[in-house]
């Protein structure tokens, strides 16, 4: 059964170098829903204006991994990226979500739904939904 603290959102990040896409929860942290994609230089200062409109319990960071299991180059990023999320909500604990295919997972899922190519081609609706798929598989390890 899944721990049950209520009325407070889980924020997943699928960080990348020029964008990063977000994810959110529902408050009672059943459903994974993408919430938007934005430039990565801006991401702190959405997420304080983010937190200060909503409760948020946790973030869940894709985890980036090579298939032998080594660190993915984007790991020395993300960390830089983590130290200042720690510093700037420091009450808000990380925890990470291995996140190896949910690109490519990310891009069937739009093939699948009859998505039209034209809006495919915009990578940020695939990290959007990376991180949707980041953060239910997070949620799902959870249960």
């Amino acid at each position: 059964m899944a721990k049950f603290y209520g009325l407070a959102r889980i924020l997943a990040l699928d960080y990348g170098k020029v964008r990063t896409g977000i994810a959110v929860t529902d408050e009672m942290q059943i459903i994974a829903s993408g919430l938007t994609t934005l430039e990565t230089k801006d991401l702190i200062s959405f997420l304080k204006d983010y937190i200060a409109r909503e409760k948020v319990e946790l973030f869940v960071m894709g985890l980036p991994k090579q298939m032998d299991n080594t660190p993915s180059e984007s790991e020395t990023l993300i960390q830089a990226f983590l130290d200042k999320l720690k510093k700037q909500f420091p009450s808000i604990p990380v925890e990470r979500q291995d996140e190896r295919f949910t690109s490519k997972m990310a891009f069937q899922s739009l093939l699948d739904s009859g998505i039209k190519k034209s809006k495919r081609k915009a990578k940020g609706l695939v990290d959007e939904v990376s991180a949707t798929l980041i953060l239910q598989a997070y949620l799902d390890r959870k249960v």
